[in-house]
C-alpha cells in the first residue's frame, strides 16, 4: 500500500500567514482602518476555527495513509506533535512573567495556583476562566493537544471511496458543530441581549474558549483531507470551490451584527473554510498565486505569530523601543512588521532548532 508522504501544499501555508496576521490585527488595531475589509477584521477570531480545521486537514494529509494501513506509530506521532508544539509554547509562558502578578489579583488563590500548574501541561483551556491566562491565545493549544491525542484512532476509521458519503458526513458533522452556539442562544444561560467579540459571561468564555465545541471544525478537517483524495487536483472545479469559499466568507462577514455571534464565532463558516482549502489543494491560478514564496516565508511562522504576539507587542510597547528610535509615529504599523520579524526568529532560532533537537532525543 502507497504510504509515502504527500506533496506540500504551499498555497495553505500562504493562506495561513494572513490568518494569523488578521487574528494581530483582531486584537491590536481598530477594523475601520481596513475600510471594506473591516469585517473582515473584526471578525478576526474566525481565523481560529480556520487553523483548527485546518490542522486537522493537514495531519489527515499527511497520516490517514498510514493510520489506515496499520503503519501509524502513535508514540512517535505524538512525540513528533510534542516537538513542533512545545518549545515556542515553553517560550510563550516564559515571556510571560510580567502578567503573574496581574493573574493572581484576577484570581483566588485556589484559581490562581489551579492556572499557574494546568498552564505548563496545556490544560488550562479546560477551565473557561482559566482559559486565557498568561497568555490570550495559548488556549487553542490545550485544545490542539487533545485533538493531537485523538488523531490517531480518528484516521483510522475507514471510509468507502464515494463522494457522497463524505459530503454527508461533513453536513453533519458542520450540524454539530453549529449546536454548541445554537444552544447558546436559544437558552441564553449568560442573559446577554446581543453577544459579540467584547461580551463576557461564563457560558460564553466555555464556548469560545474550552476545546469541545471547537472539536467539530478539527473532525470536519479530516473528513476534508479524506474526500480531498477524490477531488481531481487540477480540476477546474477546485479553483471554483476556492472562489465560492473565499467570497461566501466575505458575504457572510460583511453582515456583521446581523450573524448571530455565537454561531459565526465557531462552525457557521466552516464549509466555505473547506471550499477554500480544497481550492488551495489543487493546481490551480488561485492556488500558485497563494503559494508565492514571501507569503509561504511568512506563513511558516505562523504558529509563532499567533503564539507570540501578545508576547512580543506587550515586549514592544513595554520597553518604548519606538520611542527610543523616534519610530513611534509609525505605529502601530511598524509594530505589526516587528511581530511578523520577530515571529520568523522565533521559527528560525527557537522552534526548528529545539524541535530538531527534541526529536532527536525522543526517537520521534
Amino acid at each position: 500500500m502507497e504510504t509515502r508522504k504527500p506533496e506540500r501544499l504551499n498555497a495553505l501555508t500562504g493562506l495561513r500567514s494572513f490568518a494569523a496576521v488578521n487574528i494581530v490585527f483582531f486584537h491590536f488595531s481598530n477594523p475601520q482602518w481596513f475600510g471594506f475589509l473591516a469585517p473582515v477584521v473584526n471578525a478576526g477570531y474566525c481565523s481560529v476555527s480556520f487553523f483548527i480545521l485546518l490542522s486537522g486537514f493537514v495531519l489527515a494529509y499527511n497520516y490517514s495513509s498510514r493510520a489506515r494501513a496499520g503503519l501509524l506509530d502513535r508514540g512517535r506521532f505524538w512525540k513528533a506533535r510534542f516537538t513542533r508544539l512545545y518549545p515556542v509554547y515553553l517560550l510563550s509562558l516564559l515571556l510571560s512573567w510580567r502578567m503573574v502578578v496581574p493573574e493572581y489579583g484576577a484570581h483566588t488563590h485556589p484559581m490562581f495556583w489551579t492556572g499557574m500548574v494546568l498552564s505548563p501541561l496545556l490544560l488550562q483551556g479546560w477551565i473557561p476562566s482559566l482559559a486565557t491566562f498568561l497568555n490570550t491565545p495559548a488556549w487553542t493549544m490545550s485544545a490542539e493537544a487533545f485533538y493531537y491525542f485523538l488523531f490517531p484512532w480518528l484516521a483510522r476509521w475507514k471510509r468507502p471511496a464515494q463522494r457522497w458519503y463524505y459530503l454527508v458526513q461533513l453536513a453533519a458533522v458542520w450540524c454539530l458543530g453549529l449546536l454548541p452556539g445554537l444552544c447558546y442562544i436559544v437558552f441564553n444561560p449568560d442573559g446577554i441581549a446581543h453577544p459579540d467579540r467584547f461580551s463576557w459571561g461564563p457560558w460564553l468564555q466555555a464556548l469560545k474558549f474550552t476545546p469541545l465545541p471547537h472539536m467539530a471544525s478539527f473532525l470536519f478537517g479530516i473528513l476534508l483531507a479524506e474526500l480531498d483524495e477524490l477531488v481531481d487536483r487540477a480540476g477546474i472545479l477546485r479553483l471554483i470551490l476556492g472562489l465560492a469559499g473565499f467570497a461566501g466568507i466575505f458575504c457572510i462577514l460583511e453582515l456583521g451584527p446581523r450573524v448571530p455571534y455565537a454561531i459565526l464565532h465557531d462552525g457557521l463558516l466552516m464549509p466555505l473554510f473547506g471550499c477554500v482549502v480544497l481550492g488551495l489543494a489543487g493546481d490551480n491560478l488561485l492556488a500558485r498565486l497563494l503559494a508565492w514564496y514571501p507569503l509561504v516565508f511568512v506563513g511558516e511562522a505562523s504558529y509563532c505569530l499567533y503564539l507570540l504576539h501578545f508576547n512580543f507587542w506587550n515586549l514592544i510597547h513595554d520597553t518604548h523601543v519606538l520611542n527610543y528610535l523616534r519610530l513611534s509615529r509609525f505605529d502601530p504599523w511598524i509594530s505589526y512588521v516587528i511581530l511578523i520579524l520577530m515571529a520568523l526568529l522565533a521559527l528560525h532560532l527557537v522552534e526548528k532548532p529545539a524541535q530538531r533537537v527534541l526529536r532527536k532525543w525522543m526517537g520521534a
